[in-house]
């Protein structure tokens, strides 16, 4: 972090806004929804941190970010995110990054990471030695559909609690095997709806997307220092994208 910088980070949810600072002890939140246009998140959270100090801003975005700026409006709040200038709004410097990369940013340790967000939807991050790459992992096909209607929140309700981890475990298993990551970690807020971890993975916490937020600005080579980046052995298994005749590598 550097030196005496006050990081002010706002987590935009479809049910909540959240917010955090480095020195405090706790989060603040209010209402989002279909009738939250970044103007009013601006002066909602401007309102619940009026007692707060801060010298810049991190915004983790519920959609697509390209060099700060939502590429795409979100489909649970209102319109005007894309092309808003959120430095002006805040008067200070602001960095956005998509809300599934920056809680993955707070969960990370080392190497190579696939961070997957049970949600409403399925947030996906990789982080290759500290650099953050937000995904679309969601939309990928899988089965009839795409492996968001599966285990997105239309997935638990179409298919039950049972069926939608009995697809966890099997969307888990193929990203793992086409990705090759070094560990796996499963944040959102579906994960507490699962009976057991899928092989291979650690549960996060939705509060780490505060440490993300706080990570964002710390230099390049402070990431290097937290992250501790080495890459581990891998053991050989057969992939489930293989015949049987074939193996590629896989997480241990």
């Amino acid at each position: 972090m550097i030196k005496n910088m006050n990081v002010l980070v706002v987590d935009i949810g479809g049910t909540h806004v959240k917010v955090f600072a480095n020195g405090r002890d706790a989060h603040r939140e209010f209402e989002s929804g279909p009738e939250l246009t970044p103007k009013r998140m601006v002066s909602g959270v401007s309102k619940l941190v009026a007692d707060w100090k801060y010298d810049v801003v991190s915004i983790g975005y519920p959609g697509p970010v390209l060099r700060d700026r939502p590429v795409s409006e979100p489909w649970n709040l209102g319109k005007g995110w894309v092309g808003f200038n959120f430095e002006a709004a805040f008067k200070c410097p602001v960095k956005v990054l998509n809300d599934a990369a920056m809680q993955a940013l707070g969960s990370y340790k080392r190497g190579k990471m696939l961070f997957l967000g049970l949600g409403t939807g399925l947030g996906s991050a990789l982080i290759v030695d500290g650099i953050v790459e937000p995904m679309e992992l969601g939309h990928l096909p899988y089965k009839k559909a795409t492996f968001e209607d599966y285990i997105g929140v239309r997935g638990l309700a179409k298919y039950g609690k049972k069926k939608w981890r009995s697809y966890v475990a099997d969307a888990v298993e193929r990203l793992i095997a086409a990705i090759e990551p070094d560990e796996v970690v499963l944040g959102g807020g579906n994960i507490k709806k699962l009976k057991e971890l899928p092989s291979g993975c650690r549960f996060g916490d939705n509060a780490n997307a505060f440490l993300g937020g706080l990570r964002l600005w710390q230099k390049s080579g402070a990431r290097g220092n937290f992250t501790n980046a080495k890459r581990r052995p891998r053991k050989r298994k057969q992939s489930p994208f293989n015949s049987p005749n074939e193996t590629k590598r896989s997480r241990v």
